[in-house]
């Protein structure tokens, strides 16, 4: 077990993100973002712009059947799909060869945004985890709870599942109190990542990632703005549109939590430490990109 290190100006300096190609969109990476539900499908539009602002050059977008126009009329720059949908207003489980047929082609999913915790969602968790192909996963919020029963399946695609919980979620995830999680922050995520072979982003105001080797690092920047509703809709975004770019799991994990987490930081000096939006905080993440990280605003 290495020693944390902390995610900031000199690590990135050191592990720069793969250079953008000249060429077609295809070659910066396809990235599909799948979740919502007819309450909460503004989740995938949020994520859907942090892909994009990342530097994913495709988007594809899933959400429930009665919300899929919606989004599409709010997210043009996308491939919308619609998924069947439950009673309850979720994805319904009976949309996973729907999900995997509009998802062939993507180089990174990220699943679970604006998803509760149900069966469907774990049975559509399962679905993505269980299925063949050497795409990365972003998984977040209601595609959580099942994944203590994926473990030998997670384990299996080689470290390229990254997770995104909350103190809660983790606490779920570990089968420990939440109590327990706070207390110690960065061995829950050493611990989850060790577990089940992910990328595991501690999410909290110093957000830890930790990879299945042993790595494990700490952001110490953003802000108290940043615990907004949506915020960590695009955090899993901006993962997987680099994910999908080329990163490996975990510089795709350290980067999105900076990029996020700068992006929190400028928007507390221009608005205000409290009040800005979870949709504003993509559209400052190529101003972060394009600058060397070495530099200051």
């Amino acid at each position: 077990m290495s020693a944390l290190g902390a995610i900031d100006r000199d690590l990135l300096a050191g592990w720069p993100l793969p250079a953008p190609e000249e060429g077609s969109k295809e070659e910066r990476g396809s990235v599909a973002v799948v979740g919502g539900s007819r309450q909460m499908a503004g989740a995938v539009l949020l994520a859907g712009l942090g892909a994009l602002r990342a530097g994913a050059g495709r988007l594809r977008a899933g959400t429930v059947e009665s919300r899929a126009g919606h989004l599409a009329m709010g997210l043009p720059e996308a491939w919308v799909f619609g998924l069947p949908e439950a009673e309850s207003g979720e994805i319904a489980a009976s949309a996973a060869e729907a999900l995997a047929e509009n998802t062939r082609r993507s180089d990174c999913i990220a699943f679970g945004a604006g998803l509760n915790d149900g069966q469907d969602a774990r049975g559509l968790a399962k679905a993505l985890v269980e299925a063949e192909g050497g795409f990365g996963l972003v998984l977040d919020a209601g595609a959580l709870p099942g994944l203590p029963d994926l473990r030998d399946a997670l384990r299996s695609r080689g470290g390229r599942v990254v997770v995104t919980p909350h103190a809660g979620e983790m606490a779920k995830l570990l089968g420990i109190s939440r109590d327990d999680v706070e207390a110690d922050l960065e061995g829950a995520a050493r611990r989850a990542a060790d577990m089940f072979g992910v990328v595991a982003v501690m999410k909290g105001a110093q957000t830890t990632v930790a990879s299945p080797a042993g790595a494990a690092w700490r952001y110490s920047g953003g802000g108290v703005g940043l615990a907004t509703s949506g915020s960590g809709d695009v955090l899993a975004g901006v993962i997987a549109g680099l994910f999908a770019r080329g990163a490996e799991p975990a510089q795709a994990a350290c980067w999105g939590v900076y990029l996020h987490g700068e992006s929190g930081a400028r928007l507390m000096r221009k608005i205000g430490p409290l009040g800005f939006l979870a949709r504003e905080i993509p559209d400052v993440i190529p101003q972060l990109m394009a600058a060397p990280p070495g530099a200051r605003d």
